[in-house]
């Protein structure tokens, strides 16, 4: 897949101001407030598809679908990569939405990739890893194949980070609550590996305004 071909991707960030996403406990209901919520309700109707991990799925239970009154569009596709398929079968993610797909290993067995499929799901198998996980290039390059032009992702650290790391953020939106939740807090963005100043990823911030209590920033990427 050629670069020009890949889809156009968002990272939404939710976060204290010290760039936490949860305390050390993992409670992180809610950091922002309803004003950035249905800020990211918008977000992810301007988009064909919302990626997360299992991680949120775990952790949040999220249906990943917009949720406004005067919204009539279609609901956006939504894609877990979910290397072993650890999806429980009671997500809220089979109860309603757009078309849903998983990305999960390749040795992930037959039979537990027919039983998510028997929810009404799709699951595509790959076999290439980032580590432990699925590559998060590969799967957007998956998304590519399926007519997916414009992804959102919302998902935890080691995505978030797995998407800076590999240059394959286009726009981030950060939202930031007034609070601060310190160093035992859960960070924003896994390691970058970064051994220079000159290598970190540099985005150009083109806005931010007031959203409720919180504030809302976009970047852009700044190429080389």
């Amino acid at each position: 897949m050629k670069e020009a071909e890949r889809p156009r991707v968002t990272l939404k960030l939710a976060t204290s101001l010290d760039g936490r996403i949860a305390l050390a406990n993992g409670q992180s209901r809610w950091i922002t407030g309803e004003a950035s919520r249905q800020a990211v309700h918008q977000l992810r109707g301007a988009h064909d598809v919302v990626l997360t991990g299992v991680g949120t799925v775990l952790a949040d239970d999220p249906h990943l679908t917009v949720r406004l009154p005067d919204f009539a569009g279609d609901q956006p596709g939504r894609v877990v990569m979910d290397t072993r398929l650890r999806t429980p079968d009671t997500a809220r993610l089979f109860e309603q939405g757009g078309p849903l797909l998983f990305i999960c290993g390749a040795d992930v067995p037959a039979h537990i990739r027919s039983a998510i499929e028997a929810r009404g799901a799709s699951v595509i198998a790959l076999n290439r890893y980032d580590g432990p996980h699925i590559s998060l290039k590969a799967a957007i390059e998956q998304i590519a194949d399926l007519d997916g032009e414009s992804i959102l992702i919302e998902a935890g650290a080691r995505i978030a980070g797995s998407a800076i790391k590999h240059d394959l953020v286009d726009q981030i939106e950060w939202f930031r609550a007034p609070m601060l939740l310190g160093g035992d807090g859960m960070p924003v963005m896994a390691a970058l590996g970064l051994e220079r100043l000159d290598e970190a990823p540099i985005f150009e911030r083109i806005s931010i305004e007031e959203c409720g209590a919180d504030l809302r920033e976009t970047y852009r990427r700044k190429q080389a």
